[in-house]
């Protein structure tokens, strides 16, 4: 195929006043016979400013009543619109197990702990770590913070009718068939609990229709010069002249980017006042069809259970024991948790999931419970009296009065 070029007109009437010159002569490329060599429709009286920022306006819908009813989906617009998934048949879900087991976790050492808080001060360069080789310990006390996870992987469908330029690709017209219903396509998310998204063309629902943007002649009107082919001349503000500073005078001269005319020709248009229209891309046909958007969304909700004045967002960001992790087309709640506040989490997401996305059809369901080890560590150094956090497998520390700090001299040692 041959690379398509803008679809111009022949010079306008006159050829003068356009600064670099008229436009260019002869027929416009790829305009059919006969076609005018300029815009002819409605535009302003004068010329209108330029604004090197315009954009060209979206592409907008085809009048109602265009296309042909198709069975299936007579009420569906150019807008999406969500699709009710097949209801859940509940008697499919399988019963609740009788008891879970859980895992437990390791507690750290004295050594282990000083070990954690001079890596912490090594990444703070104004820490001193004479306070952390020093300091005498105490008391220890492991505790564990609980982080329940429920993920729900569902699967949304929206219909829409679309549309985009004919250039004689196969049409699949209704006269082929029935349209299969939205649900009925078939669909596979390329993994599990990830976010994705496909569309598909419904089948036997094709056709093509006279570009409605252009009256199917493949040119519009130019949005930037509003078909008048040219513009006011930004650089001298239509003045025709631009002042300059020569020799200690202010003085002026004929504008070069206008030679004087105060325009200047349409650099999108290149002066004919037309472009290709760029809802058929010129070619003056559009194939309709109705599309099938098909959205995988994970929704994803936690709690954590933590006792300690350690801020609770530090425990998502770390590692720990998965106690236990089920993953079911439907879970049910966890009640068997030795910490009854993760059993009541557990109950209150899942009733929340099981009603939350009623225009989704719920392909798989996911739980766990981390526990992740978190040691509060009671010291003496000096005068002072404190503790600090160690918590994850990583051995992360949280020490918000740690003793020797420094911000204005990095002296210490």
């Amino acid at each position: 195929m041959s690379e398509k070029q803008p679809i111009l007109g022949g010079a306008p009437a006159g050829g003068t006043g356009y600064g670099g010159g008229g436009p260019p002569a002869g027929a416009v490329p790829g305009a059919p016979p006969g076609a005018p060599a300029t815009y002819q429709g409605q535009m302003p009286a004068a010329d209108v400013k330029d604004d090197p920022n315009m954009k060209a306006p979206g592409p907008s819908a085809p009048p109602p009543g265009q296309l042909e009813s198709v069975g299936g989906y007579e009420n569906i617009g150019f807008n999406a619109s969500a699709l009710p998934p097949p209801s859940y048949d509940e008697s499919e879900r399988g019963a609740p197990p009788e008891n879970r087991e859980f895992k437990a976790v390791p507690t750290i050492t004295e050594e282990e702990a000083r070990e954690a808080l001079l890596s912490f001060v090594a990444e703070h360069c104004c820490y001193g770590k004479k306070a952390a080789q020093e300091m005498n310990y105490t008391d220890l006390k492991s505790t564990s913070a609980f982080h329940y996870t429920l993920e729900t992987f569902g699967e949304g469908r929206t219909t829409a009718w679309a549309y985009e330029p004919f250039i004689g690709q196969t049409i699949d017209v209704p006269q082929n068939g029935p349209a299969p219903g939205p649900w009925d396509i078939q669909a596979q998310p390329g993994a599990l609990f990830q976010n994705g998204k496909i569309e598909i063309e419904v089948p036997h629902t094709a056709g093509v229709k006279p570009c409605h943007e252009c009256l199917a002649t493949g040119r519009i009107r130019c949005f930037r010069c509003q078909g008048r082919g040219r513009l006011h001349c930004h650089s001298c503000n239509g003045s025709g002249r631009e002042s300059y500073y020569e020799d200690g005078e202010h003085r002026h001269r004929t504008c070069c980017h206008c030679d004087g005319s105060g325009r200047r020709r349409c650099y999108t248009c290149d002066g004919y006042g037309m472009i290709t229209c760029t809802v058929c891309d010129g070619r003056a046909s559009l194939k309709f069809y109705i599309k099938l958007t098909v959205l995988w969304t994970n929704h994803l909700e936690d709690h954590i259970v933590e006792r300690t004045a350690l801020p609770d967002e530090l425990i998502r960001g770390v590692s720990g024991q998965i106690s236990f992790e089920e993953t079911v087309p439907r879970v049910w709640p966890i009640v068997h948790f030795p910490d009854q506040e993760v059993n009541m989490a557990s109950k209150n997401l899942v009733t929340k999931h099981a009603s939350s996305y009623a225009n989704e059809r719920i392909l798989m369901q996911r739980h766990k419970v981390r526990i992740i080890p978190v040691t509060q560590a009671y010291y003496k150094w000096k005068d002072n009296d404190a503790n600090y956090f160690v918590y994850g497998f990583e051995k992360k520390v949280f020490a918000p009065d740690y003793p020797q700090k420094c911000c204005w001299g990095c002296s210490i040692q």
